[in-house]
């Protein structure tokens, strides 16, 4: 009875945190079966064919996954989405989903779903789900969160989009030692975060090459990784959570190298590490190549732009960089990343 009610909480919050702009994946758990996407005018896209199912969960995944929300997305990127399934001895169980050509070192063989959609498109592209949308299981015509590995002839459904409630338009980084982080939107303007290492230069993160520059290649509910490179070319920066950078023994060389930007909570907030508006329902990486959406709006609005001033300039792109450039970024004096949305945002 109470894994009864646990399961109809859980679907009526997967059902009700967004309003019309849900979008609903779904995977089949069968080899060779069709991957759509549901759109909010109900109209069904096909997005590719799955090519390996799951025979086992991956423990223990990276670091950061343990912040994520069991059952649920915890990672959206251009060559993965990982799927918190628990958290066990302190570190996250998952399931992934990858493109069947590519590479994607947190997912363990064995336990992901390969689709035969191109890195940077459909699931991990325009149709993306964002860090936190809710996954269940559909086994039988019923549905249940997904904690473990689904069945063969289950079907994972992702229900994402943009929660009706969020209020961000975009966020502003002062990229110097004690900058300020500030998100602006609806409800005005306030600073939710400080810089304690600034970004100076740009690194070899492997999926770049599968995204374009001044846009999103990675997030999670720990990192914001930004691509500054054209598709198939290496470079990127990322953007790190303190708490992140303290205790992921992945994540030690952040603070010797210049590729990556730690930030922190205000004195006496609580941690970022899995919270809005930067690592939970934020970015995603968003349409390129042939993946179209709907409308202009939609295909524009979803792929999440960001951008600099140097030397305290006008805004403008990113500089090209690629490779491993230690001082790359060294004239960057802002950033600004807009938040992805499906329509057109409302004063």
């Amino acid at each position: 009875m109470k894994r009864l009610i646990l399961t109809l909480i859980f679907i009526f919050a997967a059902t009700t945190s967004y309003a019309e702009n849900v979008i609903e994946l779904r995977i089949p758990c069968r080899e060779d079966s069709q991957v759509t996407a549901e759109l909010p005018s109900g109209e069904v896209i096909a997005l590719g064919t799955v090519k390996m199912i799951p025979a086992k969960t991956n423990w223990p995944a990276y670091t950061a996954s343990k912040w994520g929300t069991p059952s649920s997305v915890c990672a959206t990127a251009v060559n993965a989405v990982h799927i918190l399934l628990r958290v066990e001895n302190d570190r996250g169980r998952i399931i992934s989903l990858v493109p069947s050509v590519t590479v994607a070192p947190a997912a363990t063989q064995g336990a992901f779903f390969a689709l035969d959609m191109p890195a940077g498109t459909g699931v991990f592209g325009g149709y993306a789900p964002l860090a936190g949308s809710p996954v269940t299981v559909e086994h039988d015509g019923v549905e249940s969160p997904l904690d473990d590995v689904p069945a063969e002839g289950d079907t994972l459904i992702i229900r994402t989009g943009l929660p009706e409630d969020t209020p961000y338009y975009m966020a502003d980084i002062e990229n110097r030692p004690g900058g300020r982080v500030i998100v602006h939107g609806r409800e005005g303007t306030r600073v939710i975060a400080r810089v304690v290492r600034p970004v100076k230069g740009v690194g070899r993160f492997g999926g770049s090459i599968y995204q374009t520059r001044g846009r999103i290649r990675a997030s999670h509910s720990g990192v914001i990784d930004v691509a500054t490179a054209p598709r198939d070319v290496l470079g990127g920066i990322q953007i790190m959570s303190l708490k992140h950078a303290l205790t992921s023994p992945e994540m030690l060389n952040a603070w010797k190298l210049t590729q990556w930007m730690i930030i922190a909570p205000l004195p006496g907030m609580p941690d970022l590490e899995g919270t809005p508006p930067l690592f939970k329902n934020a970015f995603v990486p968003g349409a390129q190549l042939g993946d179209s959406l709907p409308d202009m709006w939609s295909h524009y609005g979803r792929r999440p732009l960001v951008i600099c001033r140097r030397d305290g300039g006008n805004w403008e792109m990113l500089p090209e960089v690629s490779g491993k450039v230690d001082d790359g970024l060294k004239d960057v004096t802002h950033i600004r990343m807009y938040f992805p949305s499906w329509n057109e945002p409302q004063p």
